[in-house]
């Protein structure tokens, strides 16, 4: 049921980390990827060699730079001669901790542009033609930071819920094109807590420290301030459930934000 082979996927930072584990799941179900980010030619072809491997048919890397909507328009027309995008997976994010009083335009404009922002732009190249052909999936990772606040953190935060507000507008406005038999265009959010990538490794590098080189304690109390069941999630398990999404039994599944945070919006 979760086959998608002749579907053209574009994940959007997707050379590493969640971005690739989702390509993965995509590409293990017979999807082409058209796989993106900022990297050098070395990580482009191991990530294109991790895809292939996992039954991409065919894989294609494109650099556009999110925060600018015309390289965004450039890869959207180079994706359309492609064949277009039957599902569009909006990863690529980046985020600067800091206080609302020290947060400068520089920093809001930044994370604006590409967690927002260059969301819309894919969105709206992308989704009529996901209309025209029936079938089309769109799947936003927006983080825990959509549905809740942390302190320091109010331009991503801002973000973050904007991506989850403007998801929920497009899963109106498409909700019915085409059918159950052929899928439909559905939106949805995942909502990712703690997970494990390169980026939160110093950070538990150091909690271990104080424990004495106990990894597992030092990710429990990373965690203990957020995430109740104090596991880190694996990025497969955002791509297992991001693939779920695209499943055409999936067709009544729209404009839904589903977290993955161990706990963490609940409390």
């Amino acid at each position: 049921m979760s086959r998608l082979d002749g579907k053209t996927a574009l994940v959007t930072g997707s050379v590493q980390g969640i971005g690739l584990a989702i390509a993965k799941s995509l590409a293990e179900a017979g999807a082409r990827i058209a796989l993106h980010g900022l990297a050098d030619a070395a990580q482009v072809a191991e990530a294109t060699a991790v895809l292939e491997a996992a039954g991409a048919p065919e894989v294609k890397f494109f650099d556009a730079d999110m925060a600018d909507p015309a390289q965004i328009d450039a890869m959207m027309d180079a994706v359309a001669d492609w064949g277009g995008a039957d599902i569009l997976v909006n990863n690529a994010g980046i985020q600067r901790t800091a206080s609302l009083a020290e947060a400068t335009p520089e920093i809001w404009n930044a994370i604006l542009a590409v967690n927002l922002s260059g969301a819309f732009h894919t969105m709206r190249r992308a989704m009529p033609g996901m209309a025209e052909r029936g079938y089309g999936r769109v799947v936003n990772i927006a983080s825990v930071h959509g549905l809740v606040a942390s302190a320091n953190k109010a331009p991503y935060v801002a973000s973050k819920f904007g991506l989850v507000g403007m998801s929920r507008v497009a899963a109106l406005e498409y909700a019915q094109a085409g059918t159950r038999e052929a899928g439909g265009v559905t939106v949805n959010c995942i909502c990712p807590g703690w997970t494990e990538t390169d980026i939160l490794g110093p950070q538990i590098a150091e909690r271990a420290a104080a424990h004495g080189g106990d990894r597992a304690a030092g990710i429990a109390d990373l965690l203990a301030e957020k995430q109740p069941t104090r596991r880190l999630s694996d990025p497969s398990e955002i791509g297992a459930l991001a693939l779920w999404l695209c499943a055409p039994i999936a067709h009544n599944v729209t404009g839904t934000s589903i977290p993955v945070d161990g706990g963490w919006t609940t409390q």
